[in-house]
């Protein structure tokens, strides 16, 4: 029998249907995924080992939780994703405000209703994908806005005196019964609404305007939050923090593998621009060692962090910028060049936030210095490490290359080459072939150009080469050489 033709409580209890908490909705289910090793997290990547396990060991707990962690770190994605635990449907008493469970009703509404009907009182079934709710704390949230206050309309509709409970108006979270409900930065929200959580979470009674009602509300509560050294804008209150029996601690990807990963899931790309742009697998490493970098400044306010949206966006921007060129050359298809990263400062500038410091370089200062330590990190990766101090005479892979920077007049890339004659420039630089069939001989040959390209910046960050970058685009020199006179 389809449980949903049931639309009456006698029906309910002709098939022996059983009420269950929302915590036991969640605990059952979890260990029904576990033993048949299902992913309850679907495209969470990087808490494997860490947040997942103690997530599912909260909710095995039936506690509520608080999610702690920098901007960007999935957590609000991991509270949602939790309505994917919840049965697929529930019954609850039909008109009722606050989801009452037919079997054990608790606002006065659906008391008196099933004292009224008895078994022919009218149950509707509410879908998981219906049980979630979720407010943003802001400084202007009110205790009406999440629990409730007097209705004087509906007083005077209904004739009733203010002492009259059947006056109240529900806030958000009465309404939420038998729901998750997520409340995202929590220290956003003042004090005093803070405390209002106090009874809701610990006593399972509301207080509305002189009443107190003992309404056992049924809920999965989840909190996200910043970590309070980071936060100026207020904390959570120690007796809150009390009541909330999990903490957990989210982090950002320990690896530019998994942080490519959440990336290419996230990017929200044109189908023709992923046909149209090809991007070389260093380009993708050297997208999310960006972040990493980010992450370690001297210019960056580590306290605030760096989302994982900045690569996301980033990664956007490095497409549409090679789209975009593309399209002005007339090319068809294109490659990713390591000077179309200059097209993601953008979304660089957006996603730090600087200290004193980074402030007086100036946010596009700021995102290229990201750029080239990313470059120099990952260049000893692929091609033979630069010696800080080299004994004179000693030969290094590097001597041809620049021995041909020395005798020649300086090397010029520009932004608006179409892709014929940007590869043609690049071949001239006859040692870079070299070098590649040495150091990375199984290279597919549409990553050679972007290598060879990293090659040269490469080289600039550890002072063998020089480089300059202008309005139409980027010249190379050996360190010594002059640039272009009158730049």
């Amino acid at each position: 029998m389809n449980i949903e033709t049931i639309n009456t409580l006698g029906e309910l209890k002709k098939v022996g249907y059983q009420s269950k908490s929302i915590k036991d909705e969640l605990r059952d289910n979890l260990i029904e995924n576990i033993k048949n090793k299902k992913t309850t997290f679907e495209g969470i990547h990087g808490y494997e080992n860490t947040v997942i396990p103690e997530l599912e060991r909260a909710i095995l707990s039936r506690h509520n939780i608080n999610l702690l962690g920098l901007r960007g770190q999935a957590k609000t994605r991991l509270a949602r994703m939790m309505v994917n635990l919840l049965d697929e449907n529930i019954p609850v008493v039909a008109g009722s405000e606050i989801n009452d469970d037919p079997l054990a009703p608790i606002s006065r509404f659906a008391i008196e209703l099933i004292a009224e009907k008895g078994d022919d009182t009218p149950i509707t079934w509410l879908h998981r994908s219906d049980r979630f709710a979720e407010k943003l704390a802001t400084p202007d949230v009110t205790v009406a806005d999440i629990i409730g206050d007097v209705d004087p309309i509906k007083a005077a509709n209904l004739k009733l005196s203010y002492a009259d409970d059947r006056v109240i108006h529900y806030g958000m979270i009465p309404r939420a019964n038998r729901c998750i409900f997520v409340i995202n930065e929590l220290p956003d929200l003042q004090a005093r609404i803070q405390v209002a959580l106090f009874n809701i979470l610990q006593e399972g009674d509301i207080q509305i305007r002189g009443f107190k009602l003992r309404l056992p509300l049924d809920m999965q509560f989840v909190f996200t939050a910043n970590p309070e050294d980071y936060t100026n804008r207020g904390s959570i209150v120690t007796p809150l923090k009390d009541r909330i029996g999990s903490q957990i601690l989210t982090h950002y990807p320990d690896s530019v593998e998994t942080a490519r990963t959440i990336t290419t899931q996230e990017a929200k790309l044109d189908s023709r621009q992923s046909e149209s742009v090809y991007v070389p697998e260093l380009a993708k490493d050297l997208l999310e060692q960006i972040s990493f970098e980010a992450r370690e400044s001297e210019y960056v306010d580590v306290k605030s962090g760096v989302s994982a949206r900045m690569s996301i966006t980033a990664f956007e921007n490095l497409l549409s910028t090679a789209e975009r060129r593309a399209l002005i050359a007339g090319d068809d298809t294109t490659s990713v060049r390591l000077s179309d990263f200059t097209g993601v400062i953008p979304a660089i500038t957006g996603k730090v936030e600087l200290v004193y410091e980074g402030e007086q370089e100036g946010a596009d200062f700021v995102a290229n210095a990201l750029m080239e330590a990313a470059v120099k990190t990952l260049f000893p990766k692929y091609f033979p490490k630069v010696e800080k101090l080299e004994k004179q005479g000693d030969e290094t892979p590097y001597d041809d290359l620049i021995s041909w920077f020395f005798n020649g007049d300086g090397f010029e890339l520009l932004d608006d080459y179409d892709d014929a004659t940007y590869k043609a420039k690049l071949d001239e630089v006859t040692p870079l072939d070299a070098l590649i069939a040495d150091y990375q001989p199984e290279i597919d040959p549409k990553d050679v150009y972007f290598e060879k390209e990293f090659i040269l910046w490469g080289l600039t960050q550890f002072k063998k080469l020089s480089k300059y970058r202008y309005s139409e685009g980027m010249q190379f020199k050996d360190p010594y050489g002059s640039y272009i006179s009158g730049l």
